[in-house]
């Protein structure tokens, strides 16, 4: 079902049947819990991708391994995987007891896509891998490359004349931008991205460094995404990377689970019925956090509880999942602006495809305010030295807001008593390559709010 904003009678009934929808409008925030939820067991079967396609996914990165490790040195020692550190932040549980006023139970740990080499978000996990999967396609289509080849062959010239005559395009609000541009520009390609208004300028900035073509709107992310879109079906030997709907992309993001339950084995963190995993993860279209959940599911199964974190004036996939209509409907259709300073996150119309994946299997969605996310950013400087954009403290509050406002969803699924027990992973999605002058001014207008 497809509303237009001019069907207002069909947004009149929906306020009726969903009367959250009241309190989202009014920028509110608020925590939501999925009554779709269902045992993996039971729905597992039901899936459009599982565990064979993750691993070709995985596959296909590691075959990739030694050209990353050649042409970005960075991934060099770890032989050309690109894979954040999963570590304890107990200072910043300690300030969140402080400024929540309650007790913060459990375990807490930091994720740091924010870290990632190449392009220093999440990204580099999705963005890079569709990239590097049109790439192998194209030099096999060419006869350059067979999968027992080592594929450093890939940064030959030969390779990059072929690469070079292809194009890419992509719509971004900005670090899925950046992380395809870096890696197609690297191949050789000839990279666009339709950025939305939302992007920072350092990132278009970067990217054109890189070589990469810019297009700036002055619309939001669907409207970069549609012009990116139309562009790519005029362009002969073109690759779109559609966001919205890619599954390349989502299976990119989730071969970070396995990668995920290696780290927490290695540091002797248990998941099972006694010591439940609570992960929160920033949402934008839902490529990222929905492919990472996904992957966990399929390893944790029902011990893993995923949250997607959304600012309150870009909630794209609460509205889409809450209401049942998913790519249906958006945000602006409620009269919601779409702005928000965690540029990332700022989308209007969310993923039918992830959220359609993810409806029996995410546990809920919460809201936060821009104002918040300085706050936390601010706080996590402070506290553990570590410096992230706004969109990825969106994690943060999960805890909290769990803790507080999810005793009958912990009591539904018999978690009330294994609190003491729980490991709750903030996923901190970018950060890295933002400029040491944003950071500065990120840090004081938190500062300042504090």
């Amino acid at each position: 079902m497809t509303i237009k904003a001019s069907q207002q009678e069909t947004i009149e009934q929906l306020y009726h049947t969903h009367p959250l929808l009241n309190t989202i409008t009014r920028t509110k925030p608020l925590c939501w819990f999925n009554p779709k939820w269902q045992s993996f067991a039971e729905v597992a079967h039901t899936l459009p991708l599982g565990p064979k396609e993750i691993a070709d996914a995985a596959n296909r990165l590691q075959r990739f391994a030694p050209y990353i490790a050649t042409v970005f040195p960075e991934t060099a020692a770890s032989d050309g995987v690109i894979e954040s550190p999963l570590i304890d932040i107990p200072n910043m549980q300690q300030a969140l007891q402080t400024f929540y006023g309650h007790p913060m139970f459990g375990r807490l740990l930091l994720k740091c896509d924010s870290h990632l080499p190449i392009s220093g978000s999440i990204k580099a996990r999705g963005g890079v891998y569709e990239v590097l999967k049109y790439a192998e396609s194209v030099a096999m289509d060419s006869g350059l490359l067979t999968l027992e080849d080592n594929y450093q062959t890939l940064d030959s010239a030969a390779c990059k004349a072929v690469f070079a005559t292809h194009s890419i395009v992509v719509g971004s609000t900005g670090n899925l931008g950046l992380s395809i541009g870096i890696m197609g520009a690297q191949l050789g390609f000839q990279v666009t991205v339709h950025m939305s208004a939302d992007a920072r300028q350092w990132k278009k900035d970067l990217l054109r460094d890189k070589g990469v073509r810019v297009v700036e709107h002055q619309d939001d992310y669907s409207k970069a995404v549609e012009q990116g879109r139309a562009e790519a079906e005029q362009k002969l030997r073109c690759h779109f990377i559609d966001d919205e709907n890619s599954q390349d992309l989502f299976l990119g993001y989730s071969v970070a689970a396995e990668r995920l339950k290696q780290q927490l084995d290695d540091q002797g963190i248990q998941v099972n019925d006694e010591q439940p995993l609570f992960v929160y993860l920033p949402c934008g279209v839902g490529g990222g956090p929905g492919g990472v959940a996904f992957g966990l599911k399929q390893i944790f199964g029902d011990n893993v509880h995923c949250f997607f974190a959304e600012p309150t004036h870009s909630p794209a996939m609460l509205v889409g999942m809450y209401t049942g209509l998913h790519d249906g409907i958006s945000v602006q259709d409620f009269g919601i602006d779409n702005k928000t300073c965690a540029d990332g996150l700022a989308v209007g119309r969310p993923s039918a495809f992830v959220g359609q994946v993810m409806e029996p299997l995410l546990s809920g969605i919460y809201t936060m305010a821009d104002d918040d996310l300085y706050r936390l950013l601010a706080l996590m400087h402070d506290s553990e030295g570590i410096d992230l954009e706004p969109s990825a403290l969106a994690g943060v509050p999960g805890i909290s807001k769990v803790l507080t406002e999810g005793k009958a969803y912990l009591g539904r699924h018999g978690l009330t008593d294994k609190l003491d027990q729980a490991t709750h992973i903030v996923w901190a999605t970018g950060g890295n390559m933002v400029p040491g002058e944003e950071h500065l001014n990120y840090y004081q207008k938190g500062k300042n709010l504090l």
